[in-house]
């Protein structure tokens, strides 16, 4: 036996097979229920056709007898690169989600093209290498069977379509919403928040005020929706094919309105002098060369100015992240135009994402997955402190847990925008002082360094855990 093979207890859901880590790669087993399917999909190298055509992360087939008796009942094992940084829905941003949507459908219909099909519409199936969304779960792939209906369509709205219209139509971010609700946006839900001008439109008429009124009819008389479906006739290939154009079609049109948000504009309309911003990204600059980590965090990456600084600069991969959904969607758009090896997410720093699921084991929390090198996390920390009242001393502890070295700025009660925040409450904070931040993250890490960047007297301490 090599190296030991570990189990992602997630993956038990999976009828076809299960998932391991082995060597920084995912193996996946495939099992007797799904060895036809499977063999089928490589027989007909729609593996091969769907790598090649960016759809599907690579994948290939090895030997489970390299592992002795570990394997012995699964027919198969497939062997796929890592991802760098796991991510779900509920840390995507709009545009995100309608990337990872339209990849979706867009997968569907060439899949579709092949004689194939998705036996399911998980978004969690779909995951961002920096800016580009791809498929992992090659067992969910099969082939067509003449007549079927497209049986994941429910689970497609309620994971993709619902939660892009919650924010499309009622301008409501579906981060909470789906967090809260794992297996995405119930329809009826959804339906019961729509205006009645929403439901004029031709689309949502079709794809949510009909399927909603269906689903409520199947609850209120059961007996008479089973006799329905038994009485369903074969659906022709081309209505299937259609109605996946359709969508896709449709949700490539989903443009949000131009809200302003508090930090929206913060990296052009901030209370940095241009000079204190080179000086900044100076220190990034410094930072990465001399560390050059494989992950690099960017909590309150805004727009990703010092990403890419950083990535200009040694970082090898960054995970961004912000609470404003508006900048996490012009971060995206930056990741996409320039091809950065950069993933912005969205995220609550005062109520980061828990374990949760199935025993709490199917979606892991915020720190079981960001394990970096380094991190950089620069005007954040007085958000946490002045504007949720979190102690320094726990702030300090939460951030330096999530890398060995980083940049941590301290933004004093003499800057302006401590000064905005303070201004229609009372200061309680005796103890944010440059002084207690300087004794507690002495306590926990060694100070390599600090810089002065603002006339108010901001800092950037560089450190590393003890």
């Amino acid at each position: 036996m090599l190296d030991k093979v570990e189990k992602e207890v997630s993956s038990f859901r999976d009828t076809y097979g299960e998932v391991y880590y082995y060597q920084n790669k995912i193996i996946r087993s495939v099992n007797k229920a799904g060895a036809n399917d499977y063999e089928l999909i490589r027989n007909n190298e729609i593996i091969t056709k769907s790598i090649e055509n960016n759809f599907l992360i690579e994948t290939k087939e090895i030997d489970k007898n390299i592992f002795k008796d570990q394997f012995i009942n699964s027919s198969h094992l497939l062997e796929s690169e890592l991802i760098q940084h796991i991510s779900y829905p509920y840390e995507w941003s709009f545009e995100q989600l309608k990337a990872a949507s339209l990849h979706h459908l867009k997968f569907q219909i060439f899949l579709f093209d092949l004689n194939a099909v998705l036996r399911d519409a998980s978004a969690y199936n779909i995951q961002f290498i920096g800016s580009k969304p791809i498929f992992i779960d090659v067992l969910s792939i099969r082939m067509y069977r003449e007549g079927e209906y497209w049986f994941a369509y429910k689970q497609f709205c309620e994971n993709f379509l619902n939660p892009l219209l919650l924010r499309y139509l009622k301008d409501v971010p579906h981060n909470n919403w789906f967090r809260g609700a794992l297996e995405g946006i119930e329809t009826t839900e959804l339906n019961n928040l729509l205006s009645l001008k929403d439901k004029f439109s031709f689309k949502v008429f079709g794809h949510v005020v009909m399927q909603a009124n269906l689903i409520q009819k199947a609850i209120n008389k059961p007996e008479t929706s089973s006799l329905k479906v038994k009485r369903l006739k074969k659906y022709p290939k081309s209505s299937y094919r259609a109605i996946l154009v359709q969508l896709y079609n449709w949700i490539k049109t989903f443009k949000l309105k131009k809200n302003k948000t508090i930090w929206g504009n913060y990296s052009k309309n901030n209370t940095y002098k241009i000079k204190e911003i080179e000086d900044k990204k100076k220190i990034v600059n410094r930072f990465a060369k001399k560390y050059k980590p494989d992950i690099l965090i960017d909590l309150g990456c805004n727009t990703g100015d010092f990403s890419e600084e950083a990535l200009d600069n040694g970082a090898k991969y960054v995970v961004g992240y912000d609470f404003d959904q508006n900048v996490i969607d012009e971060a995206f758009k930056r990741s996409k135009g320039k091809q950065l090896n950069f993933l912005p997410l969205f995220l609550d720093a005062s109520n980061p994402s828990p374990d949760q699921g199935w025993m709490q084991r199917e979606r892991k929390g915020f720190n079981e997955r960001n394990k970096a090198n380094a991190l950089i996390a620069l005007a954040f920390e007085h958000h946490l402190s002045i504007a949720k009242n979190i102690p320094l001393e726990e702030i300090i502890e939460w951030i330096t847990k999530l890398a060995p070295v980083g940049l941590i700025e301290f933004v004093p009660k003499t800057d302006e925008t401590v000064q905005k925040m303070l201004e229609n409450r009372e200061d309680i904070f005796d103890q944010y002082t440059q002084n207690y931040f300087e004794e507690v993250l002495s306590s926990k890490t060694k100070i390599i360094n600090n810089s002065r960047v603002s006339i108010s007297g901001r800092l950037i301490y560089e450190f590393e855990i003890l």
